[in-house]
């Protein structure tokens, strides 16, 4: 059986990395790819490679910017009282799109999973714990997706937050079981938002 050059092979088996690209997928952009022109291909390479040059990450929410700290947590406007936790940079994205939440953020950079290999030593849990303890904010919101490790993160986090003097709460049960924020449409984001309830917790430590 005929195969590809290796650079094409190369192309193929790269894009066939991406979340939810399978090797017919990756074949399909890797020949799309080659039709393009050299300039239209140059222009891809460079947006790919750019982030390595002017991205850093946010000393606050943990965001990407290309300034520090980022444009939300910088923007006086924000309600600093306020801080949502979210898994990651999409999820930041999709709530903030709403226009129904005008505070501040934190990314954790994923959610618990023991299948995945994921400890609390690899999320910014800890920073969370020493952002909570120096700003003092009124409410912390943990929107988390409605899957097994979003609840299993949660309940890490309420755990640890449950000596601390503030307001808990949850993302209200708008969003189906096992969906992702990311992928909610802006209407039921907000509703979530508005809908937040509290979260109770037993006094103890972890």
């Amino acid at each position: 059986m005929p195969k590809f050059p290796k650079t094409i092979e190369n192309l193929i088996a790269e894009l066939g990395k991406l979340p939810g690209v399978g090797p017919k997928t990756a074949e399909r952009y890797a020949f799309h790819l080659l039709k393009r022109h050299r300039l239209d291909r140059a222009r891809l390479a460079e947006a790919i490679l750019a982030p390595d040059l002017s991205l850093k990450t946010c000393s606050i929410c943990r965001n990407y910017t290309e300034a520090d700290p980022c444009g939300v947590c910088g923007d006086p406007r924000r309600d600093r009282d306020l801080i949502c936790v979210v898994a990651n940079e999409q999820d930041l994205l999709a709530i903030d799109h709403t226009g129904e939440y005008r505070g501040l953020y934190h990314i954790l950079g994923g959610t618990l999973s023991a299948a995945d290999g994921v400890t609390p030593n690899d999320l910014n849990i800890r920073e969370l714990l020493d952002r909570v303890g120096r700003e003092r904010p009124r409410e912390v919101i943990l929107a988390l997706d409605p899957t097994i490790e979003g609840e299993s993160t949660m309940l890490y986090l309420t755990k640890l937050l449950a000596t601390v003097p503030l307001r808990l709460t949850r993302l209200a049960r708008g969003l189906p079981i096992g969906s992702e924020l990311g992928y909610a449409d802006e209407v039921t984001l907000s509703d979530a938002l508005r809908g937040r309830r509290e979260i109770a917790a037993e006094k103890t430590k972890v």
